[in-house]
């Protein structure tokens, strides 16, 4: 029964010393180079299930191109509309940062609340196709447990009331 109490104890240590690691930014990442937009893509999703991409299709060969595939998000009339009601809805998204925005692009650093993990969100405005194209991915660890999709299917549901 002894055992059962300090390994209790030491479990809870340890939680505790993660939560702390994590309000300190220990579990943050970096923040990638390569964002952006290239030849009308974003980079690929990652090589793990943890992003999803509405262009995620577009890379025929990629692993995780069925598990990132997500759709853009669609509008109707005024793309500079469209755009600023994307940027307010992020603007008000807990734990969201609005890193950079122009008329076509917006990226923002959403994070986790306890242990401060870091994903990068992109936004590209497609005016021909009356879309704006997503990709959300973390940059720790190698699952994410559906909290990218989650993610932008909830800006989606705001987006498109």
């Amino acid at each position: 029964m002894r055992i059962v109490s300090y390994l209790v104890v030491l479990v809870l240590v340890l939680v505790v010393l993660a939560v702390i690691a994590g309000q300190l930014g220990m579990f943050k990442g970096r923040e990638p180079n390569n964002l952006g937009i290239t030849d009308g893509r974003f980079k690929p999703p990652s090589k793990t299930p943890n992003s999803v991409s509405s262009q995620a299709l577009l890379h025929l060969d990629h692993p995780q191109k069925d598990y990132a595939a997500i759709e853009p998000l669609k509008f109707t009339g005024d793309s500079d509309s469209a755009m600023k009601k994307l940027e307010n809805i992020l603007q008000k998204s807990e734990r969201t940062i609005v890193i950079s925005s122009r008329p076509d692009y917006i990226y923002a650093q959403c994070s986790t609340a306890a242990m401060k993990f870091t994903d990068d969100v992109e936004f590209w405005l497609d005016k021909p196709a009356s879309v704006i194209h997503v990709r959300s991915s973390s940059r720790v660890g190698r699952k994410d447990f559906g909290v990218n999709r989650a993610r932008i299917e909830a800006i989606r549901a705001q987006f498109n009331t």
